[in-house]
């Protein structure tokens, strides 16, 4: 499949998720009082809800990963659209959030993003700025499946990205788990007053290594195939 009817789908995909997620979101804490998560208590008052929260977040990432497989041929495309899918999607998720409830006010807005392990948080403009990586990422590993021989970025830059996720994942629940060690009660009342910028953006430089590595061969490749 070529990269344009790619994106067309992924994105129509994405949007329709997007809307659909925002619309569920917006029914939760529209009943739970919490359309702003930045309160007192901000997580689902009744256990049964955060169950039901938990498996929906995975239930998403599953069909997330279920377009995007059918979407590629291989598996560098698939993982690819996986990428393309996700960071679109996560972006126009809280577009259509602000269409419906006015909120995020500013991309500034403390936003529980995940619930698995423990309580993500970050200001909304952390998660797009990944999302963004992604789709960068994504639509360069699809543009370069036919590319013979295919240039693979280089195996200690994918450390180097590994690292870097799990560094803003430590950022993200850097909250949740200073107070892990009080129990449940107080993880799910957490809310953060300051979020590390600087950490979180060695994290995101170390996340892009990757495409940065396969973005230079092929312009390496392509100098060389002008000659001199």
């Amino acid at each position: 499949m070529n990269t344009r009817p790619r994106w067309i789908m992924l994105t129509f995909y994405a949007a329709a998720m997007a809307w659909a997620e925002s619309a569920t979101v917006f029914y939760v804490r529209t009943l739970v009082g919490r359309v702003d998560p930045y309160q007192p208590h901000p997580t689902p008052v009744r256990a049964d809800l955060i169950g039901v929260e938990l498996v929906r977040e995975a239930a998403t990432l599953v069909m997330l990963a279920a377009v995007a497989w059918l979407a590629g041929r291989t598996m560098r495309s698939r993982f690819g659209s996986f990428l393309i899918i996700f960071g679109i999607w996560d972006i126009l998720y809280y577009g259509c959030l602000h269409l419906i409830s006015g909120w995020p006010r500013s991309p500034l807005d403390w936003d529980i993003l995940f619930l698995i392990p423990l309580p993500w948080w970050g200001p909304v403009l952390a998660p797009t700025t990944i999302a963004l990586v992604m789709i960068a990422g994504g639509t360069l590993l699809c543009r370069t499946e036919q590319v013979e021989p295919a240039p693979r970025p280089r195996r200690w830059t994918w450390s180097l990205s590994l690292f870097g996720i799990v560094l803003a994942l430590y950022v993200f629940m850097a909250d949740a788990l200073s107070v892990s060690a009080e129990g449940m009660g107080a993880i799910q009342s957490v809310r953060p007053v300051w979020f590390n910028w600087p950490l979180f953006l060695v994290a995101v430089v170390a996340m892009t290594a990757p495409f940065i590595d396969l973005a230079t061969r092929l312009r390496v490749r392509a100098t060389h195939a002008r000659g001199p």
